[in-house]
C-alpha cells in the first residue's frame, strides 16, 4: 500500500470512529437505549460508514488523497466552420475535354420505332373504346327487344270481359240455374234463412259472387222487390259479407252457422 493509501485509510477510520461515537451518544442519551445495545449499534454504524467510504474512494481507482476530486472532462474541440462561397466566389465546374466534333446521335422518329420501342404511355388504348362502342348497341337492342315483347304480350293477352251495364230499372242479372259446382249456401249470409234462400233461388240468385257484384242501383232494386224481406240487403250488409265468402273466407256469422247456430 502506498503512502497516499495509508493516509486515506487513516482518515476513513477516523471518520467512521467519529460517526460511531456520535451514534452511540444519540442512541444512549436521546433514544434511551441501554449501554450494550447502543454500543453494538454504534460499532455497526462505524463499520458501515467505513465500508461506504472505501467503496466510494476506491471504486474508480486510488485517488491521491481523500480530499481529491475527479477532474472535469476536457471540453471538446470546436468544429471548424465550413466555408460558404457566394455566387461570384463559387469555383467553376470542371469541364470535359471531349471533342465537340463528335456527331451526336439523332433522335429516331416515332414513326420508325418498332412497337416494342414505343413508350408505354404513348401506346394506343383502343380496347376500352371498343368495349364502350360495343356496349351501346347491345343496350339499344335489349331495350327494343323488351319493348317488342311488351307489345306482343299486350296484343296476345286476353282482355277481361267488360261488366254489363246496370239495367235502366236497376234489376240485377239473374241465372236460370246454378253453375256446375252447385249453388252456394246463401244461409251463410247474415239475414238469409231457409225461406229467404228459397226465394233468392227462385229469382235466379245462387252464388255469393252474384251478390258481391251488385251495384248501388241493383241493391236498391233488390231491397224493393224482396217480398216480405224489403230492405234486408242494405240493412244486413249482404254485399260486404258476400265479398268475403266469395273469396273462400268466413265471417263471424258464417262460423256460427257452421257450428250449428241459428240463422
Amino acid at each position: 500500500m502506498s503512502a497516499n493509501s495509508s493516509s486515506n485509510g487513516g482518515k476513513i477510520w477516523a471518520i467512521s470512529i467519529g460517526a460511531g461515537i456520535l451514534a452511540f451518544l444519540v442512541l444512549r442519551f436521546m433514544a434511551s437505549y441501554g449501554f450494550g445495545p447502543a454500543l453494538l449499534l454504534a460499532i455497526l454504524i462505524a463499520l458501515l460508514v467505513a465500508v461506504l467510504f472505501w467503496i466510494g474512494f476506491y471504486r474508480d481507482g486510488e485517488p491521491e488523497s481523500v480530499g481529491d476530486t475527479i477532474a472535469p472532462p476536457m471540453p471538446a474541440e470546436p468544429e471548424k466552420p465550413v466555408r460558404t462561397y457566394t455566387a461570384a466566389e463559387a469555383p467553376a465546374p470542371a469541364t470535359t475535354t471531349a471533342d465537340d466534333s463528335t456527331p451526336k446521335p439523332e433522335a429516331t422518329p416515332a414513326a420508325q420505332l418498332t412497337p416494342a420501342e414505343v413508350p408505354a404511355e404513348k401506346k394506343p388504348t383502343s380496347k376500352p373504346a371498343a368495349k364502350k362502342t360495343a356496349a351501346k348497341p347491345a343496350a339499344k337492342k335489349t331495350a327494343s327487344a323488351k319493348a317488342s315483347e311488351k307489345k306482343s304480350a299486350a296484343k296476345g293477352a286476353p282482355k277481361a270481359p267488360a261488366k254489363k251495364p246496370v239495367a235502366k230499372d236497376g234489376k240485377p242479372e239473374f241465372l236460370s240455374a246454378p253453375r256446375a259446382g252447385g249453388a252456394d249456401d246463401l244461409k251463410m249470409i247474415k239475414g238469409v234463412g231457409p225461406k229467404l234462400e228459397k226465394l233468392l233461388n227462385e229469382m235466379g240468385v245462387y252464388h255469393f259472387d252474384q251478390i258481391a257484384g251488385w251495384r248501388a242501383k241493383e241493391v236498391k232494386w233488390m231491397d224493393e222487390n224482396l217480398k216480405g224481406f224489403k230492405g234486408r240487403v242494405s240493412r244486413d250488409e249482404w254485399i260486404k259479407q258476400a265479398k268475403v265468402l266469395a273469396k273462400g273466407g268466413s265471417t263471424e256469422f258464417s262460423k256460427r252457422v257452421k257450428k250449428g247456430g241459428v240463422y
